[in-house]
């Protein structure tokens, strides 16, 4: 899905499906309340949002991995596997997995550390630890209460925050604002703050700040012309960039998230772009759901997660234990 223009602003539409996302709302506290989340013997670090669309969850995921990988914490990734058919509990092996299967995030993650697809995160953890996870990142599931986790980041895209603070489907919020803070040990803001959120924050919790910076071969795109086009929670992100690497965009091309690309969709892209003497490009994340016979005639950027003060986050990570003896589920 793509996110309505009116998810972002106020007027009439979002009061009158307010009623709605209060029975959204109530729906969530009811099972949160009810739930009986299972502790695993193992840290989990969970990295979530409160806004449905992207908000950058799966590259701080990926940085959070190779931090607690260079402190030989061994970690193990957990996700949900969106977008995939796998129920799981599932190890995503790239070499066997197709993005049909285990979703677009999962072969990412599987590139940086074992990954997990599984629908019941409970057993996917159990299945990480069985396997030798000495610490799990579940990415997403800040809304899902079926696991006990150590430590909780909400990212938040600063260019969008939260909307137009409405809960779905009046406005983009899984939950409210107030709720979701209040289980968070920390809010990562990814990207420029234009929306004010650390000021707001302040005195709460821990605010990071940190950016996406593109590979270091994205440089060859400057100057040059090129067809974007991403199937992500915001497009228009993966398109400011281009932008901002020197290229001349002469064609955004917008998908829904998670689109599953035909061959038609592709040859019909790369024939626009070579009329037009331009380059086919989109995200990495877009790449693994591409035909496999046209993702060399695409160009992928790939980008990272730089911290504006990585001593900050060391001392987040610093919080989580070692491994423990497990409780038994709903002690």
């Amino acid at each position: 899905m793509r996110a309505p223009d009116f998810w972002a602003e106020g007027g009439a539409l979002p009061f009158l499906l307010g009623p709605l996302g209060a029975g959204f709302d109530l729906a969530g506290r009811l099972r949160r309340t009810l739930a009986r989340p299972a502790r695993v013997p193992v840290p989990v670090i969970c990295v979530g949002n409160l806004v449905a669309g992207g908000a950058g969850k799966t590259p701080v995921s990926l940085s959070l991995l190779a931090a607690l990988a260079a402190r030989g914490r061994g970690p193990h990734c957990l996700t949900r596997g969106h977008g995939g058919r796998a129920c799981g509990p599932l190890r995503v092996d790239p070499a066997r997995h197709g993005a049909g299967e285990v979703g677009d995030e999962a072969l990412l993650l599987a590139r940086a550390a074992p990954s997990w697809v599984a629908r019941d995160r409970a057993a996917g953890a159990r299945a990480a630890v069985a396997s030798g996870a000495g610490v799990i990142v579940m990415d997403d599931g800040f809304q899902n209460p079926g696991l006990v986790k150590d430590l909780a980041f909400l990212v938040v895209d600063g260019s969008y925050g939260f909307g137009n603070a409405r809960v779905i489907p009046a406005g983009p919020l899984r939950e409210p604002v107030d709720t979701g803070l209040a289980r968070a040990d920390a809010v990562v803001v990814l990207g420029e703050d234009v929306r004010g959120l650390a000021g707001g924050l302040a005195g709460r919790m821990p605010v990071l700040h940190a950016r996406l910076v593109p590979a270091p071969g994205a440089a060859r795109l400057a100057g040059r012309r090129v067809l974007g086009f991403a199937g992500i929670g915001r497009p228009e992100k993966f398109f400011a960039t281009l932008r901002e690497l020197g290229a001349d965009v002469t064609e955004a091309r917008p998908f829904p998230d998670h689109h599953p690309y035909e061959t038609g969709e592709i040859e019909e892209l790369l024939a626009r772009a070579a009329a037009m003497e331009a380059l086919a490009v989109t995200t990495e994340k877009d790449a693994v759901r591409l035909p496999a016979p046209l993702r060399a005639k695409v160009e992928v950027v790939a980008v990272s997660v730089a911290w504006r003060d990585p001593d900050a986050l060391a001392a987040l990570l610093d919080r989580i234990e070692a491994p423990r003896t497990p409780e038994p589920e709903g002690s």
